[in-house]
């Protein structure tokens, strides 16, 4: 199944790297008068050892090149949007992932420790088509998040009738817990562990885990590494396939929740 990437993780990544600016900044900041307000656009470009979203691997085993968009407007309302290289062996006749999404967010508490956000994730395949169910990959998501201090949770349900291809799918949940722990001198580790439930179909049901550092090397430099698993509820993706034969005549097959390792280096601009 397509699922967002851990390597994108976007807002966890940005959120370390923002912190860590902020914290280089001090000195300097301190001895100036005149106070820099941070631009509301932004955009990232990343290459990454693999595309893993939610735990499979988009990429089939291979490199992917990643960019996005993003506007932080005031009020803590913000859209964006991101594309991601994938394999034709995991998303039949697809080449890339394109999201869009909006979302507000906010932080309250006496020292805004505790934070909360909504959104609305649209996930397209340009030109992907599963030719034996006559269906696109492409789906639709609500997202709820809460956050306390280096904890989060997020739930994302499903409000398109399709999901990744799945037909009648709407309802499918997708629950991500996990921490980002600032350790200082530009590194943060994080820890992710999610469950998917695939409304009336079972079948595809997942759980998935993460472990993984990112590391500020510079200004808008950001490298991170990561061990991403996933396990099906059966043996759905233990010999995953898309049944359509590649150049040589051979129809390939894969296990995209197995154990991997990621490195990624991102530019934000």
């Amino acid at each position: 199944m397509a699922f967002r990437s851990y390597v994108r993780s976007l807002a966890a990544v940005r959120s370390a790297l923002a912190a860590a600016v902020a914290a280089l900044c001090v000195p300097a900041c301190a001895q100036q008068a005149v106070a820099v307000e941070a631009a509301p656009w932004s955009a990232n470009v990343t290459a990454t050892s693999q595309y893993i979203s939610r735990g499979f691997r988009q990429t089939w085993g291979k490199p992917a090149l990643q960019g996005g968009v993003d506007y932080a407007g005031p009020g803590g309302f913000a859209f964006g949007t991101w594309l991601s290289t994938i394999s034709d062996r995991y998303v039949e006749d697809g080449t890339v992932e394109w999201d869009l999404y909006g979302t507000y967010s906010g932080k309250t508490g006496s020292d805004d420790a505790l934070g909360y956000s909504v959104g609305v994730y649209v996930y397209k395949y340009p030109g992907a088509h599963i030719a034996a169910t006559d269906t696109t990959y492409d789906y639709t998501e609500v997202a709820l998040g809460l956050s306390y201090r280096w904890a989060y949770v997020k739930y994302n349900y499903t409000v398109s009738r399709e999901f990744f291809g799945i037909e009648h799918a709407r309802g499918t949940g997708y629950l991500d817990l996990g921490a980002n722990l600032e350790l200082g001198d530009g590194y943060t580790v994080q820890l992710h562990a999610g469950q998917g439930r695939v409304a009336n179909n079972s079948y595809w049901n997942w759980r998935d885990y993460r472990a993984g550092v990112t590391k500020l090397l510079a200004p808008g430099w950001t490298l991170s590494a990561a061990y991403t698993r996933a396990h099906g509820a059966t043996d759905a993706y233990d010999r995953y396939t898309t049944g359509v034969p590649n150049r040589a005549g051979v129809i390939e097959t894969s296990d995209p929740a197995t154990g991997t390792f990621v490195v990624a280096l991102q530019r934000t601009f």
